[in-house]
């Protein structure tokens, strides 16, 4: 990639940025409509769950795809194309006759989202080259997703409310549109130096595992242990395959030597126990605020503030941090304002309090805004630019199976606990074990975040970058020869 002027770089960073709106607000926006959708489309919590769970899944899936893919045929090429295919998939959203159809195509726009994080975040990353430089940038990437968080619930309750769910995928149009036209005239094109060669065997493993856990997951209520067993076993193997076939691949679809970094592997981590909280507590607070309390589409987007404004507020500020003091004091704090706040929930019935709700929506936005930054910037920080959106795309994978795990776990938790029962009556107590699995997550991130941001971790991870550049140095003269 030719080098930018730093106007040019900061209109880059705008547009990338747009298409993490898109893809954010469609989360968001949506949790708001569970409840109009479950009516109008008489779905179970099983198939709320899949609405959400379905684009989730297929980025999971292909996220680490479409960054290989990106890197090698061209990152704006791939991006433009991830632009037209997800705002195709949002028209048809909008027009989806029944659930199973709104799931189809839900599905379709996670094909085209795989194709705009991971690139996104490739591109950024070999557009701002200087550390400070780049880690500032992430902390504005992460803001989008506080942006998002504020705009999508508010957006989409008055939506719901007005116009019905259907017009929330509209909001996807005229930005995706914008973001395409801006692409073409603005984004230069860049490839990684030395391309990587396809591993379909490694996709279809990935596919098989996350499809077959997921659904394990969030069947087992209705379903019963011997029917999801079938799937429980697919997964094992497919991850077994995994770590069989891809050590023994000369360019594999997922590079295990990326995990040998305690920071990188930590971040890992952290990113899937972070977004599981989010997906596990977006669920439940919906369904909560407007199957129990009453709320309409709109107010209980109001709730979500207190949170979201958090959010935007806090992930700028972490960025700054991770450039000028590394990662562990944003991972601290994360970990620490998460934890409170789901131990509010699970502990003492904060849902039930306005005050308490408020103080633990906050507390939540503030740990989520400062989580953002550092998985990001120790996912592609100290790795070959080469292999950046690789890189990228593992820690964009780990946030989409985070959050689809969140979603299928806390579900099923709370599908199980209700039962035959009265919704309203026993939501509060079939939720408790939700929360304390939230709790759980926050105390992952805390810990994780202290072990893997010390000396001996950074040295782990200055070893395998000097690894996977001496491999990259020796590739490049073999094929030059």
């Amino acid at each position: 990639m030719p080098e930018l002027s730093h106007r040019r770089r900061q209109l880059v960073l705008a547009i990338c940025c747009m298409s993490l709106l898109i893809v954010s607000l469609d989360v968001t926006i949506l949790n708001v409509a569970l409840p109009a959708m479950q009516t109008d489309l008489h779905a179970s919590t099983s198939g709320l769950q899949w609405t959400i769970d379905a684009y989730t899944l297929v980025l999971a899936s292909l996220l680490m795809l479409a960054g290989s893919t990106a890197d090698r045929i061209g990152r704006k090429r791939v991006f433009i194309a991830g632009l037209v295919v997800f705002s195709l998939g949002s028209l048809l959203c909008s027009l989806a006759p029944d659930l199973d159809a709104l799931i189809w195509f839900r599905m379709i726009q996670a094909v085209g989202g795989s194709m705009l994080n991971p690139v996104a975040m490739s591109i950024i990353t070999n557009t701002f080259t200087e550390p400070r430089e780049r880690a500032r940038a992430i902390g504005v990437w992460g803001a989008v997703v506080g942006i998002s968080m504020a705009a999508g619930p508010l957006i989409g309750g008055l939506l719901v409310d007005s116009v019905g769910w259907r017009s929330i995928f509209w909001i996807n149009l005229p930005v995706g549109l914008a973001a395409l036209l801006l692409t073409l005239k603005f984004i230069p094109e860049s490839r990684a130096p030395k391309a990587r060669r396809a591993d379909p065997v490694g996709q279809l493993l990935v596919i098989a595992l996350f499809g077959s856990l997921t659904y394990a997951i969030i069947e087992a209520p209705s379903a019963g242990f011997t029917s999801i067993l079938p799937f429980a076993i697919l997964a094992l193997a497919a991850l077994a395959g995994l770590l069989w076939y891809e050590p023994r691949r000369d360019e594999p679809l997922i590079d295990l030597r990326f995990f040998r970094s305690a920071p990188f592997s930590g971040a890992t981590v952290i990113a899937v126990s972070a977004f599981s909280a989010l997906g596990g507590f977006l669920f439940l607070s919906t369904l909560y605020l407007q199957n129990v309390v009453g709320l309409d589409a709109l107010h209980a987007g109001l709730w979500m503030l207190p949170m979201a404004v958090p959010t935007f507020l806090c992930a700028p500020i972490s960025g700054r941090l991770v450039g000028s003091r590394g990662p562990r004091i944003s991972l601290l704090i994360a970990g620490t304002a998460m934890t409170a706040s789901a131990v509010m929930f699970a502990g003492f019935e904060a849902e039930t309090s306005g005050v308490s709700r408020f103080i633990g929506y906050a507390l939540f936005g503030i740990g989520f805004g400062f989580v953002n930054a550092p998985i990001t910037n120790t996912a592609v920080s100290g790795m070959p630019r080469a292999q950046a959106g690789v890189a990228a795309a593992v820690a964009s994978t780990s946030r989409q199976l985070g959050q689809t795990l969140g979603v299928a776990v806390v579900g099923a938790v709370l599908a199980s606990g209700i039962g035959a029962s009265s919704y309203k009556e026993t939501f509060v107590s079939a939720a408790r074990p939700g929360w304390w699995i939230l709790v759980a997550c926050g105390l992952a991130v805390l810990v994780l975040g202290a072990v893997t941001s010390g000396a001996w971790a950074r040295r782990t991870a200055e070893r395998t970058a000097d690894k996977l550049s001496s491999v990259e140095v020796r590739e490049a003269a073999r094929i030059s020869a």
